[in-house]
Parts: C-alpha cells; sequence; structure tokens
C-alpha cells in the first residue's frame, strides 16, 4: 500500500493535535474557572494548573517540530542536545519513568534525529506503567545506529506498531496512531537501512535502526 504525501501529512497533523489536545483543553478550563473564581487560594491553584498545562503544550510543539518538522533548519546535521532537550520535554512529565541519554555524539544526521525521537516517543508510550528509556546512537563512517532500549513492570507494543515499523505499510492502512512508526520505516527504508523491534517480552523491549548515508 502507498499513502500520498498529502494523506500522510494529514495523519501527523492528527497525531499532533490529539497529543495538544489535552494540554490546550486544560488551559482553556483553566481560564474559564479564573473568570469566575474570586477565592485567592484557588485563583493561585488555577494558575499554576494552567502554567503546567502551557509548559506541557510547548514541550510538546517543540518535539514535534524537530520528528515530525524540518528539524534544526535545512542542513544535514542537527545537534544532538537539541534531540535531548525535545525528548525530555516530551517525557518529564511522567514521574514514573527515567530517561538515560547515552548519545555522545554532538551531532547526528537529521533522517537519525527524526527516527530516533519518533522511536523515543513511541517507547515511552509502550511503557505504560513507568520504567527505564535508554536511548543511545552513534555514527561509524556513513552509518548511523540507533538503540533504545525499555525496561518496565508492564511493556504494551500494539501489534500495528511492531509490523509497521518493521514492515512499512505492506497493504495495511496507515493510521494517526501509526503514523509516526510509517515515518520511522520509510526515513529508514529511503537510505537503505533496516528497523529492528525485538520479540514480546514481559519486561524488555529492544529497538535498533540502521541508517545509512548517501
Amino acid at each position: 500500500m502507498t499513502i500520498s504525501p498529502v494523506d500522510f501529512a494529514s495523519l501527523l497533523c492528527s497525531r499532533l493535535c490529539h497529543d495538544l489536545l489535552s494540554p490546550v483543553g486544560a488551559l482553556n478550563n483553566g481560564l474559564e474557572l479564573l473568570a469566575d473564581e474570586t477565592d485567592p487560594a484557588m485563583r493561585e491553584r488555577c494558575l499554576e494548573l494552567m502554567n503546567d498545562s502551557a509548559r506541557t503544550s510547548a514541550n510538546k510543539l517543540k518535539f514535534f517540530r524537530l520528528a515530525f518538522g524540518a528539524a534544526g533548519g535545512f542542513g544535514e546535521l542537527v545537534d544532538s542536545r537539541e534531540a535531548q532537550t525535545a525528548i525530555e520535554g516530551l517525557l518529564g512529565d511522567n514521574k514514573r519513568l527515567e530517561l538515560h541519554w547515552l548519545v555522545e555524539e554532538p551531532q547526528l544526521p537529521k533522517t537519525a534525529i527524526k527516527v530516533l525521537l519518533n522511536l523515543g516517543m513511541i517507547a515511552g508510550d509502550a511503557l505504560v506503567r513507568g520504567g527505564t528509556l535508554a536511548i543511545g546512537g552513534e555514527s561509524h563512517g556513513e552509518v548511523t545506529e540507533i538503540v533504545l532500549k525499555a525496561e518496565g513492570t508492564r511493556i504494551v507494543l500494539d501489534d500495528e506498531l511492531r509490523r509497521t515499523l518493521v514492515d512499512g505499510a505492506d497493504g495495511r492502512e496507515v493510521t494517526p496512531r501509526s503514523a509516526a512508526a510509517y515515518l520511522i520505516h520509510t526515513l529508514v527504508a529511503e537510505t537503505g537501512g533496516s528497523v529492528q523491534v525485538s520479540a514480546p517480552a514481559e519486561n524488555v523491549l529492544l529497538f535498533g535502526a540502521t541508517i545509512r548515508a548517501g
């Protein structure tokens, strides 16, 4: 199955809007409560909640700009620290998740950054009860290797996502839920590389991607 660029862009926008709906909605609700609230303590609490929602919205937008958009401008390499800041902003509100950033390369190819961030988002979602997520990546000549290890008491990776990561659409419909997985597969396949996902296990899930330059 092939999907047009316009349709795929629509799917990515649907995913972005879905993830932003909750914090933006909470911000709007806070404004409505603040307009009617006169108790100073309650007004202060409303402002705190609105501040949290605004921060969450900003962090998600920064992440999606790098993961889906023109990451770092139009150069071939992107500062790895931008990717670290983006993934920490996306997952930082989850107090049950511990993130280990193991990327020592100061810069990585733009494609590798997008793949790394989208895999990080999928891995974070799979840790439904929290846990640890280690993200590593390094370049050897014209090859960049990315590895993620998720560990937790309960890990859930939808079969749709697993198949799409490894095989792409392969005759199946691409949905907003699987759009990030399809993006990962497509970006990697275009370089002649591959995506690997470990077999289902109780407490550990591994992701790998090999990206080739040129």
